[in-house]
């Protein structure tokens, strides 16, 4: 009996602390991951990003961020769904038409670019040589877009509140940026809508300004939204993500020119415009309203591009701004 006893009391011991060792390998009790992929434009809304990363805010932090370029909305929603990016720059559109096919998909964490006094995001500029000065020159003029993207929105919504009627306002669908500009240049449209630098450098090479969102601002805006998975699985790391941003637009906001050489790079502002331009004010702490989301939602509704409409809690995640 005693030699059974010896044998046993050691295998009891190894077999409680096999038990433990695989409860604390549970996935519920394991850590959530300190890293995150976000997917970034080529645009002068994504330089906090930057700015947190080389001034070491997100290391602060402890996590890891790794900003991956994307060339295109298209290429960034596609690595969005497939769960090749944890979060992204995009805008409450984009967010509404990643959730409206039934499962709700990402969430809106936080705002980040706003028109301010002087500093749009969109402008509705005119073809050197086209005569038209105002939005009453855009009447029945065909517009380039992009359609069923923001800029269709921004624009619909800034020349609707300018006074035009659905049968003023014309659109011509031209996806690409550059071709828009270079179509806007030589005169084969006679307007288009363009963000900077693009707006910035047609208008220094005679290009005029029919009206621009700062006008109607509550219309225009870019946000960072995340998978829902990744704000479900990685709160922490959101919210640390979210302090070291807070941290950089601070920074931004109150020394721009320290970080001018960051906007040049990614925002690939063209070299005639790099002694002049210079980087907009970023909001702070901010999300879109109700009312926004509101009008995004019923636009999508009134072209469309959804059937039914979503409730604001499923696009905005407000609880990381609370």
């Amino acid at each position: 009996m005693m030699h059974h006893r010896r044998w046993f009391a050691p295998f009891l011991v190894m077999v409680l602390l096999a038990i433990t060792a695989a409860g604390c390998a549970l996935p519920g009790k394991s850590a959530e991951p300190k890293t995150l992929k976000i997917g970034v434009l080529p645009i002068a809304d994504v330089v906090p990003m930057y700015v947190a990363q080389q001034e070491g805010f997100f290391t602060q932090e402890g996590i890891q961020v790794e900003l991956v370029p994307v060339a295109s909305g298209a290429e960034r929603d596609a690595l969005i769904q497939s769960g090749g990016l944890d979060g992204q720059l995009n805008e409450v559109l984009t967010t509404l038409l990643t959730n409206a096919g039934g499962s709700v998909q990402v969430k809106i964490v936080t705002t980040a670019r706003r028109p301010f006094p002087n500093q749009p995001l969109f402008y509705i500029v005119t073809a050197p040589n086209s005569g038209i000065t105002d939005v009453e020159g855009l009447k029945g003029v065909e517009i380039a877009i992009g359609e069923n993207t923001v800029v269709h929105y921004v624009a619909d919504r800034v020349l609707q509140h300018a006074g035009l009627s659905a049968g003023d306002i014309r659109f011509t669908n031209v996806p690409k940026i550059p071709v828009r500009f270079e179509l806007l240049m030589s005169g084969q449209v006679k307007a288009a809508v363009l963000p900077d630098p693009f707006a910035s450098l047609a208008i220094l090479q005679g290009a005029g300004v029919a009206i621009d969102d700062t006008a109607y601002p509550e219309v225009s805006h870019s946000v960072i939204s995340f998978r829902t998975e990744v704000l479900k699985d990685r709160p922490n790391t959101i919210k640390a993500f979210l302090r070291a941003y807070d941290k950089a637009v601070q920074a931004l906001n109150q020394n721009p020119d320290k970080y001018r050489d960051i906007l040049i790079q990614t925002a690939r502002v063209p070299e005639a415009l790099q002694g002049r331009y210079t980087l907009p004010t970023y909001p702070e702490k901010e999300l879109p309203s109700e009312a926004q989301v509101a009008d995004v939602v019923q636009w999508a509704l009134d072209k469309g591009l959804i059937q039914k409409p979503l409730a604001y809690d499923q696009l905005v995640d407000a609880s990381f701004r609370k």
